[in-house]
């Protein structure tokens, strides 16, 4: 298999670091008096353990850092797609599709965690639909052996369709997203996998569990069960490690299928 290289795991920093300077000077010309905008839903109830700073650019900062995770896992699914030793049966541009839905999961949990508005939760569950939609329909295509053109239009009419309703009914929002997840590894365990030749399926099933434990770890911190509120390691920001880290196995398991396959 392709291997990663450690060029490209500095150049992948490099550019998770650039965009965290350009989103700091969207921070910047925007707040920080993020009381002017409406508040994101969960300052009804809670926002997780970490305690805001008010009057800060960067409310939560443990939680907003943690996300660039994210960008770094999707620099590096981009870069390794670009690569001229790319040999997967995963077309480059679905891959370097995957590697921005995981880059728009980070920038869409800072934004959330950076200013607790209605405006960064948009964002941030549009990543997260952004994901869990393309794990669907990449199911979807191998299983019933969907022509590319009609798979991204199924893409897009799904995407388009979830933020419909995330701008409805917001409140649903997680619920929603648990429901695509769980039904795109339906699928893809239990129709695509056997189409997919010579896939490496523990890079599926190891994102399961680190998708499961960061799970586990984002209740214990969501309900206080474990909880220090002015402290720099939060159960929220490993769940955005864990996070990434999941979204990268399922990347090393699409780009593990060789060509050739039914």
């Amino acid at each position: 298999m392709q291997p990663i290289g450690a060029r490209r795991i500095f150049t992948a920093l490099i550019f998770a670091a650039l965009s965290a300077l350009g989103i700091v000077a969207l921070l910047s010309a925007l707040g920080p008096d993020w009381s002017v905008y409406a508040p994101a839903t969960c300052t009804t109830t809670r926002c997780f353990c970490e305690m805001p700073r008010a009057g800060a650019l960067i409310v939560q900062p443990a939680n907003s850092w943690s996300s660039y995770g994210y960008v770094f896992a999707g620099f590096l699914m981009i870069l390794l797609a670009a690569g001229r030793d790319w040999s997967s049966a995963m077309p480059r541009i679905a891959a370097t599709i995957f590697g921005l839905t995981a880059i728009s999961v980070g920038l869409g949990s800072v934004l959330l965690h950076a200013t607790l508005t209605l405006w960064g939760q948009f964002y941030d569950v549009l990543g997260m639909y952004l994901v869990a939609s393309f794990m669907l329909v990449s199911g979807l295509s191998r299983w019933l052996r969907i022509p590319d053109k009609p798979a991204i239009a199924l893409y897009l009419l799904l995407c388009g369709a979830l933020v419909t309703v995330l701008i409805a009914e917001p409140e649903v929002r997680r619920w929603l997203f648990a429901v695509e997840l769980i039904l795109a590894i339906i699928i893809e365990m239990g129709f695509a996998r056997p189409k997919r030749a010579g896939v490496q399926v523990r890079y599926y099933l190891l994102g399961i569990l680190a998708k499961a434990v960061a799970f586990t770890i984002w209740n214990l911190d969501q309900h206080g069960i474990v909880c220090s509120p002015t402290s720099l390691l939060q159960g929220h920001a490993i769940w955005h490690l864990l996070g990434a880290t999941s979204i990268f196995l399922t990347f090393l398991y699409y780009r593990s299928e060789r060509r050739g396959g039914a």
